[in-house]
């Protein structure tokens, strides 16, 4: 089993928040391409809808793009949307999970987020990976394996 990497990264207010003031809870941490956009709007409020029933389950969702804190603060209350999601705006952090590489758009290639998201377990271990997401459906089915774990 994978550690997860610690990070610390800013909110839509410019708050911080590091990854291990979550130890001791599950943390679905997952990756998109950016704000406002047909396939991460959908994610993100799939999310939110199902926030209640992983916060039952001990699990908080994180997620994460390069977009700026003043970008998900538009986000966040244009789709009344109730998870954390926080700003890394150099990528960094979205490299250190792989989460970053070459994408190929209307036969155009270019470096970007690759929707990811990992499932870590209250020791701070990556228990399950999901890379190259389809939105549809995927934030139940991350709740269903959360649930198989318990």
């Amino acid at each position: 089993m994978e550690k997860a990497k610690n990070f610390c990264l800013p909110d839509k207010n410019g708050k911080m928040h590091c990854l291990e003031d979550f130890k001791g809870k599950w943390v679905v941490l997952y990756f998109y391409p950016k704000d406002n956009t047909s396939g991460c709007t959908r994610e993100a409020k799939d999310f939110s809808q199902l926030k209640e029933e992983f916060e039952k389950l001990g699990a908080v969702i994180i997620g994460i793009s390069k977009d700026s804190p003043k970008s998900h603060q538009k986000f966040v209350e244009k789709h009344s949307l109730s998870i954390l999601l926080l700003s890394d705006e150099a990528h960094k952090v979205i490299e250190d999970y792989q989460a970053w590489g070459k994408k190929k758009m209307y036969g155009k290639e270019y470096f970007g987020v690759i929707r990811s998201t990992f499932l870590i377990n209250p020791d701070g271990n990556i228990v399950k990976v999901w890379r190259n997401v389809k939105v549809k459906d995927h934030a139940n089915e991350v709740l269903k394996t959360l649930k198989e774990l318990l």
